[in-house]
């Protein structure tokens, strides 16, 4: 996949402003878990959390459901926000040589602030990457509870994209031999 230039970051920008709500985000991040058959000999290394064999596909998508960039080289006891440390665009955004652009005001408003990705609370909160307040700290705040309710929004997109590719290649859906 082309790495998203400027200018694809921007238009991404709009998407998400316009579909979803939410200034500033040019991709939503998740991870899924791909179940295959354990391979022999390899241990406990590809034993998930869900208590079954697999592989994490991480991936971003843009507002209109589309993968933007793809990680699969990871082992299904790991966490999503360190398969993504250890991609190359987690790489890129961690070392600020990510094609991101110049921090601007959202849309009605002169505050400028960054633009982002969002990912779900598994996710480290770096400038550039934003996660939802925890529950305890949304519990008794509602403005905290309208932002976590806007990045939901936002951040759902990369469920449902994983989602429609499930449901257009089944073969995500059942244990695969590797």
């Amino acid at each position: 996949m082309p790495a998203p230039t400027e200018d694809t970051w921007k238009t991404n920008s709009i998407e998400f402003w316009e579909r979803r709500n939410f200034p500033n985000c040019v991709s939503a991040i998740d991870g899924k878990h791909i179940r295959i058959v354990c391979p022999s000999k390899s241990g406990s290394k590809l034993f998930n959390y869900k208590n079954y064999f697999s592989i994490v596909l991480l991936a971003t998508a843009d507002a209109g459901y589309k993968f933007k960039a793809v990680d699969v080289d990871s082992y299904g006891r790991e966490g999503d926000s360190n398969i993504f440390i250890k991609s190359a665009l987690g790489k890129s955004l961690y070392e600020h040589t990510i094609n991101f652009p110049q921090d601007a005001a959202i849309p009605g408003s002169e505050r400028v602030v960054p633009f982002v990705i969002v990912g779900d609370a598994a996710f480290r909160l770096q400038k550039n990457l934003m996660k939802p307040y925890n529950k305890v700290q949304a519990k008794d705040d509602f403005q905290k509870e309208i932002f976590n309710y806007r990045l939901g929004r936002a951040r759902r997109v990369s469920e449902n994209t994983f989602g429609l590719l499930s449901q257009i290649f089944r073969m995500f859906l059942h244990s695969n031999r590797c």
